[in-house]
């Protein structure tokens, strides 16, 4: 059984950033990263995804997780089917992928919330909107955690702050193979 640690958050709030920072301090011991499949499927498709195209974005990031699961102790995922739920509720007012996000979410050992606070709002040009999409992207994901009574963490601060902290938290997991320390 892996240990599994989530790190959701809205838009340019550093994930991508400290999923790959944390996956340099266990990529020697096993460790894997699982990528935000929808940052790829933008990519690919030089656009955003519509309405019927979110729950296949959805499963796709929850088999990914899955098959890094089985074979690694331990998952940083950039990102879960929560953050695809929670964007098709802000964009279309659909919360089909909603139950079955939340479901997976409670697998998580560790879910880390990455606030907007302390990361300056950079624009890509497609895949980020604005930064009071961000704040209100963070509101209603916080609000959603809380809700649902699922544990989290909320990271703020400059990434010099936010890295030290994750790896304390992960670290202090019940389920982290101390064997990666």
């Amino acid at each position: 059984m892996s240990c599994r640690v989530a790190l959701l958050g809205a838009e340019c709030t550093g994930k991508s950033t400290l999923t790959a920072l944390l996956g340099l301090q266990y990529a020697t011991h096993n460790a894997a990263t699982v990528s935000e499949y929808l940052r790829e499927w933008c990519i690919r498709e030089r656009r955003t995804p519509a309405r019927e195209e979110q729950a296949h974005i959805a499963d796709e990031q929850t088999q990914r997780i899955a098959a890094a699961a089985k074979a690694h102790p331990l998952v940083i995922a950039d990102t879960t089917a929560l953050m695809t739920a929670v964007y098709s509720l802000h964009y279309f007012y659909d919360a089909q992928a909603l139950t079955a996000a939340l479901s997976a979410q409670r697998h998580f050992d560790l879910t880390l919330l990455c606030s907007p606070e302390g990361i300056p709002w950079i624009s890509d040009g497609h895949l980020r909107e604005s930064p009071a999409v961000r704040a209100s992207t963070h509101a209603e994901l916080l609000a959603l955690l809380q809700a649902q009574d699922i544990p989290h963490q909320v990271l703020a601060g400059p990434m010099s702050e936010r890295l030290p902290r994750a790896q304390a938290l992960i670290q202090a997991l019940p389920s982290f193979p101390h064997s990666l320390s």
